[in-house]
């Protein structure tokens, strides 16, 4: 219906929240606190604009809360208990932040007694049962009940947060149960925040399987008395009576009195003098500049916003139309506290309750997470606000003079609650190296949010000036803030003279170690409020930022290797490239260094007189791979054996011998370090050791794998997608041969033969594989040739003939590139952005490298999404199946590995399978199924 009314009810609550903790604090003309006041005004600006851009509202309030007390309180007097006041410079704003609405003309709805959720809900049903739409401007999950249709009236919810609208299908994603039955597993999951008891041990995940099995509450807690012996069945007949209370207080109340009529909340207009008059009342003389120029009434059309109108100027969507927030002041380390005494850190421990944000940094004796102590914690809770807390200062000299400093142990049993609290969100910069720190001293750390990750879901590709760009934190403040951080250098000196920063003096070390904190918490409010805007938010709060704790675990497990396994690698490694050097100075006709460059390059082009050879600016000749294998393909036997030399060198000195090194003396362990900002695509990097570039498909590859072994009694599982990126590519690119192929369970390559050649033999297999893959990755006719060992021309054919047997693809390729080079940017089916600077650089080479890239990233990327969820969800799905013993260890490229009990395999499988092959879903409906391909064994290799 076109008069179809919608009404879009607005929690303002939390607003008001987020309002606070993104701007540092301001003060208006007469130095009233203002900063949550004009974090409000420019949100609620910003969502009529959104709104009046999109299908825009009939009818629209703001609900807030009017008291901290309700109905709930009678029936349970610790509900609520545990919430902190709220700060002392936020209490003042709330009258304020009521004119702010009431400035808009919007209606500004509050009871006494009544919770703001209470009176959404019961607006929602009253203007449901007269036919109208509802959106409920919130995120919040209580709210997700209502969720549904009737009649055809529908009610969704739309989080500004994440640019994101929820209707049935997001809320089954979250709770795995319809909106309806969500109340059920609140009950049984509770509410730290609200002190809604739940039932212990029970969490998400479990309730979710609970009642999806059951039906509703009742019913899951009656399953109990057939269950077998087992702590949640212990748990369920405890607790049973807390589970009910719980289902009463997470129960909205949908009759309330309505004080403000549906029909009086009829959006007709803002009228510009109260607006303009509230604006110039609080000096926010940059939003009455805009509501002067006409940006302003927001959304609706009154005599002071032309933007509607044939003259208007500046398009709405231009970036500089944004409204930035309020400058931060300067970094002032001279503000920084260093915290002595038990009594000052439960000082900083309950702002930071109250805060419910907080920027951490660790600072250590080492860079291996899994080997570093703790040396000391910074915190932050705005800008130039934080210290730093001295744990181990003072040397390891037991008769060194140490300064005065909290006790580790006192000091961290302080700070657990804090740090575990779900009520105080944490802010990292490369999270996962302090969680593995802290792990080893017992210390949780959730929720966890990560600007490194952040800047990397934003940016990545595109860094400074659009010619790329790290994601380090001191290049971010550089690059954001426009501030130069402290080196470590600076404070612990280089070379013979450097000393541990536990003997950074303290005053020094609070400069260091606040600072760090103190970055982190500015660079989380400047970039986290870009993800909504630029589109990064679905990316990071469903894939990348619910990651960060998993890969922290599996660095934290490790994997056991065989020392003595790879010390005969080593000696044979040694003996085969002892071997090959003699074999090479004998093609070459005297003895020479095979790994110096320059001389293989004079032996190459001088002595042996092969042609082609190029020499760099440095004046000697190029030698990497390309040219050997150039050089392979004319028939020049001594590059096969310097290739040959170089690939054993290599595996020798990175792997056989570098993870004997790398066996930690404590754990007995490798733990290799995952990078989630490495790789552009968005796929995980590893280091120490890296463990992705060991070979996948060659004899010496196994080998290495072999070492990589399960402890007593256990065995390691390998789950490998098979071929996901040409599943992904026949999807992506709509081509029904190749979907029909994956579909009835055929070799796709055998497939690829037989529309390319007519026929399936070794050699045409062989030929479509490399085809395949290749075409993926933009490969050129020479590129193509190469690997073929064929002419330009031919490969050329090849190439066309591919195209026309599958014109989906090439359709593909020409579409991508043009969409990176309008936007700058490729996207994954879940949102993920690569930037590409250079897709349009005058110099060919930089142009086609990155037209290159542009066409796999789509691919590559969305298969590194959809094994990133796999491994987001996996853990849980585990001991949600009594599987509590199997361990995620290992990602490399499309595999998983994991350790667990010989006796588990069958029932662990299983659930590794089905969480991987619906890794897509809800978020992505593929037209191909994901297979998974799994293998066990004594060894990594015997898995694989």
């Amino acid at each position: 219906m076109a008069d179809k009314k919608h009404l879009y009810l607005v929690d303002g609550s939390a607003y008001i929240f987020r309002a606070y903790h993104r701007l540092p604090p301001l003060t208006d003309p007469e130095g009233t606190p203002v900063g949550a006041v004009y974090g409000y005004t420019t949100m609620l600006w910003k969502l009529a604009e959104d709104l009046d851009k999109a299908e825009g509202p009939t009818h629209l309030a703001v609900i807030l809360d009017k008291s901290s007390h309700s109905f709930r309180n009678e029936i349970y007097d610790q509900y609520k208990a545990n919430r902190p006041a709220p700060p002392e410079d936020l209490v003042p704003q709330f009258p304020l932040i009521r004119d702010a609405t009431r400035a808009f003309s919007l209606p500004c709805i509050e009871e006494p007694d009544v919770e703001a959720d209470d009176m959404i809900a019961s607006y929602a049903r009253a203007a449901q049962a007269q036919g109208w739409d509802v959106t409920i401007v919130s995120s919040d999950k209580d709210l997700m009940q209502l969720v549904g249709e009737k009649d055809g009236a529908r009610i969704d919810m739309l989080d500004t947060m994440k640019s994101a609208r929820i209707y049935i299908e997001e809320v089954e994603e979250k709770f795995g149960v319809p909106p309806e039955k969500v109340g059920d597993v609140l009950a049984l999951m509770g509410d730290s925040v609200d002190n809604i008891p739940g039932i212990f041990g029970v969490g998400p995940k479990t309730a979710s399987k609970l009642i999806a099995e059951h039906g509703d509450l009742t019913a899951a807690l009656d399953s109990a008395e057939d269950m077998k012996k087992s702590k949640l069945k212990e748990r369920l007949l405890e607790h049973r009576a807390d589970a009910e209370l719980s289902r009463i207080l997470v129960t909205l109340k949908e009759d309330c009195p309505l004080p403000v009529a549906l029909e009086d909340m009829k959006l007709d207009g803002v009228p510009p003098g109260p607006l303009a008059q509230f604006l110039e009342k609080h000096g926010f003389t940059s939003l009455l500049r805009r509501l002067d120029a006409g940006a302003g009434s927001p959304g609706r059309p009154t005599e002071l916003n032309p933007a509607k109108q044939e003259n208007a100027s500046a398009p709405a969507n231009a970036e500089g139309s944004r409204q930035p927030l309020p400058e931060m002041p300067k970094v002032d380390r001279s503000a920084y506290e260093c915290v002595q005494s038990i009594e000052r850190l439960e000082h900083w421990i309950e702002r930071a309750r109250a805060a419910r944000l907080v920027a951490i940094d660790t600072e250590t004796s080492a860079l291996d997470s899994m080997a570093a102590d703790l040396v000391g914690i910074s915190l932050a809770l705005g800008p130039n606000d934080a210290c730093y807390i001295p744990l181990a200062h003072g040397g390891t000299d037991m008769f060194a003079e140490k300064p005065d400093q909290v006790s580790l142990d006192a000091a961290l049993s302080a700070l657990r609650p804090l740090l575990a609290s779900d009520a105080v969100i944490k802010v990292l910069h490369n999270g996962k190296y302090d969680l593995n720190v802290l792990s080893r001293y017992d210390v949780e750390v959730a929720p966890v949010e990560d600007t490194m990750v952040i800047s990397f879901d934003l940016d990545a590709g595109r860094g400074l000036d659009g010619i790329g760009g790290g994601h380090g934190m001191d290049e971010l403040a550089e690059r954001h803030l426009g501030h130069t951080c402290i080196a470590f250098k600076e404070v612990c000196g280089t070379g013979k003279k450097a000393i541990p920063f536990g003997e950074v003096p303290l005053d020094k070390a609070t400069e260091y170690a606040a600072e760090d904190a103190d970055v982190t918490w500015r660079l989380y409010q400047h970039l986290k409020r870009r993800l909504p805007d630029e589109g990064g938010a679905a990316i990071y709060e469903r894939v990348d930022r619910p990651l960060v704790p998993v890969v922290a675990r599996m660095e934290q497990r490790g994997i056991e290797v065989d020392r003595a396994r790879l010390a005969k690698l080593s000696e044979e490694f040694a003996t085969e490239t002892g071997r090959l050097e003699k074999e090479i100075h004998a093609l070459a006709g005297a003895e020479f260094t095979v790994g110096s460059p320059k001389q293989l390059g004079d032996v190459l082009f001088d002595t042996l007189g092969y042609k082609g050879g190029k020499k760099g600016k440095s004046g000697q000749y190029s030698t990497d791979q390309s040219v050997l294998e150039r050089l392979s393909g004319e028939g020049a036997e001594i590059a096969d054996k310097v290739l040959e030399w170089r690939q054993l060198s290599k595996l020798k000195s990175t792997y056989t011998d570098a993870l004997q090194d790398a066996i930690n003396p404590k754990t007995g362990r490798v733990h290799t370090s995952y990078s989630l900002v490495g790789a552009q695509t968005g796929r995980l990097s590893s280091t120490d050791p890296n463990l992705q570039n060991i070979p996948i498909r060659t004899e010496i590859g196994r080998q290495i794998r072999e070492a990589f072994v399960a402890e007593e009694g256990n065995v390691l599982l390998a789950a490998d997608y098979s071929q996901i990126e040409l599943r992904l590519a026949a999807h992506m690119a709509d081509v029904g041969p190749l979907k029909d192929a994956f579909a009835n369970g055929e070799d796709i390559h055998a497939r690829t033969a037989t529309e390319m050649f007519g026929e399936v033999t070794r050699d045409t297999r062989a030929r479509a594989k490399t085809i395949n893959f290749a075409i993926l990755y933009g490969i050129s006719r020479w590129g193509l040739a190469g690997r073929l060992k064929v002419e330009p021309d031919e490969a050329q054919a090849m190439i066309d003939t591919y195209f026309q047997r599958f014109p989906g693809i090439q359709r593909y390729i020409l579409e991508t590139l043009e969409r990176v080079r309008e936007r700058g940017y490729s996207e994954t089916l879940f949102g993920r952005k690569t930037w590409f600077p250079r897709i349009s650089s005058k110099n060919q080479a930089e142009r086609q490298g990155s037209e290159r890239a542009a066409i796999n990233a789509p691919i590559q990327g969305t298969s590194a999404d959809i094994i990133k969820r796999a491994m987001v969800r996996m853990d849980e799905a585990l001991v949600n199946a009594g599987l509590d013993k199997v361990r995620m260890l290992l990602q490399v490229h499309d595999e998983l590995v994991f350790e667990l009990p010989e006796g588990d395999v069958e029932r662990a499988s299983k659930v590794i399978e089905e969480v991987m092959a619906g890794a897509a879903g809800p978020a992505v409906s593929l037209d191909v199924p994901l297979g998974v391909e799994i293998g066990t064994g004594k060894s990594w290799g015997a898995a694989h």
